[in-house]
């Protein structure tokens, strides 16, 4: 089984806010224009996984927001192959409301940025949030964002600030984003001390040398099992991202540097990261069975002996 932890969609890239398209300009690693999540290209680019989890974002700062319905709506268009996690911003007001919400909507996690929203891990509004995600018992989501905009507070970014609250909540299953890039010795230290935090390599898998660094510094820390599989899609697609994880020892190739066992990177690959986060598997539809397909051909053929026959008659006057 393999499961995509980091995906998006969006309608237009406005939903990301203004900020962050002057970004991406900015950068100029590729054409704004043509960085889409369109849910059409999301679908097409999801068929090497089993499950990929669609990710909402909100942050006032930034004025984004991807709404749990529109999260929500994708999930229902293509049941059994994606979860939903709620983005929810605690300085937006009312977070453990919008928390259940998100659940009344079949949402089944919550992703934050806490550098992108502007709120340092632990302000009230934030543990009150993550105190009702443990008593619902679903999984959260940090979001490495501090580089989206200029805006964002980067500080906020840093691994090191979650250790307070994998402390308060015990229960709460945390899952880093990009391993906490680009403070990975943090985010690897958390991981270590904390057996209920998780990371992803969304934002890692397209950067061969960091990738390899990442994981070659997570093998020996003994916490790959604690490495969850993520694309970052649309700014890479699951394909491309399962390439460079099982291609990323070619960096070191024909030198004496170490390198990560292909077993350890197919047990990230093939995770099974639902049940890691305890998150239940989407049903997909039911296919018909060969005994329901006899049937209905069966009933076909009698409508058939049912129905009246008739003559052709040719016309005379033709």
């Amino acid at each position: 089984m393999i499961i995509d932890l980091h995906t998006r969609i969006w309608t237009s890239p406005a939903q990301l806010g203004e900020s962050v398209a002057e970004q991406f300009r900015r950068r100029r690693t590729e054409p704004w224009e043509q960085t889409t999540g369109s849910a059409e290209q999301h679908a097409e680019a999801m068929d090497p996984v089993d499950v990929a989890a669609v990710l909402g974002f909100e942050s006032t700062l930034l004025g984004a927001k991807i709404e749990h319905d529109q999260v929500a709506q994708e999930i229902a268009v293509h049941p059994g192959a994606c979860v939903g996690f709620a983005g929810i911003d605690p300085n937006a007001g009312r977070p453990v409301q919008s928390l259940e919400r998100a659940l009344d909507a079949g949402l089944v996690g919550v992703t934050v940025c806490p550098a992108a929203a502007g709120f340092h891990p632990t302000d009230t509004r934030a543990m009150e949030l993550f105190e009702a995600c443990q008593s619902h018992g679903i999984p959260v989501h940090i979001e490495s964002s501090g580089r989206l905009a200029r805006q964002a507070r980067l500080e906020f970014d840093q691994p090191v600030l979650l250790d307070e609250v994998a402390r308060e909540f015990p229960d709460l299953k945390l899952v880093i984003g990009s391993l906490g890039d680009p403070w990975v010795d943090q985010g690897v230290a958390l991981l270590a001390k904390h057996p209920t935090v998780y990371a992803d390599l969304a934002g890692l898998v397209s950067q061969p040398w960091r990738l390899l660094s990442s994981l070659l510094s997570a093998f020996h820390h003994q916490v790959i099992d604690q490495i969850l599989f993520a694309s970052n899609f649309p700014f890479c697609d699951p394909a491309q991202a399962i390439k460079n994880m099982y291609s990323v020892n070619t960096v070191t190739q024909g030198t004496s540097l170490p390198s990560v066992p292909r077993e350890q990177l197919r047990s990230i690959v093939e995770r099974d990261t639902l049940a890691v986060l305890g998150i239940p598997k989407p049903e997909r539809p039911a296919k018909p069975t060969a005994q329901a397909s006899d049937a209905e051909e069966s009933k076909s053929e009698a409508d058939t002996a049912d129905s009246p026959s008739y003559e052709v008659v040719e016309d005379p006057a033709r």
